[in-house]
């Protein structure tokens, strides 16, 4: 079974690989595409603005991202250890980051910059 966080996306905002990719080397993860739209791709491609699934090796392990039609869900198994909700927690803030976006978690929605804070991502 899956864990999945929802990233509430009010407008057509472009969400795109590259954008994503930097803010998360700005918080110190190393991204690497595993593959886009099921199909498995080189670390560094650039996937089409029009992916609807990613699949990304993160330093805590893989996490899914998805279009939905609210915005973009991040996905990791349920039996994820501490490094990888990081990971994904970290995934998930990033997207927010680049969107704008509303993150849906323990029935609220929180800002990127909220979520960040609850979830305890980085230094104060």
């Amino acid at each position: 079974m899956g864990l999945e966080r929802q990233i509430q996306i009010a407008d057509e905002t472009p969400v795109t690989w590259p954008a994503i990719h930097s803010r998360l080397m700005d918080a110190g993860e190393t991204p690497a595409l595993r593959m886009i739209d099921g199909e498995l791709a080189f670390p560094d491609d650039d996937p089409p603005t029009e992916w609807q699934e990613l699949r990304i090796s993160l330093s805590g392990g893989m996490v899914t991202i998805r279009r939905t039609r609210e915005g973009i869900a991040t996905v990791v198994w349920g039996n994820a250890d501490a490094g990888l909700m990081r990971s994904w927690n970290v995934l998930t803030w990033a997207i927010a980051c680049e969107s704008g976006g509303m993150i849906n978690h323990e029935n609220a929605q929180l800002t990127a910059s909220d979520y960040a804070s609850q979830m305890k991502l980085f230094p104060v």
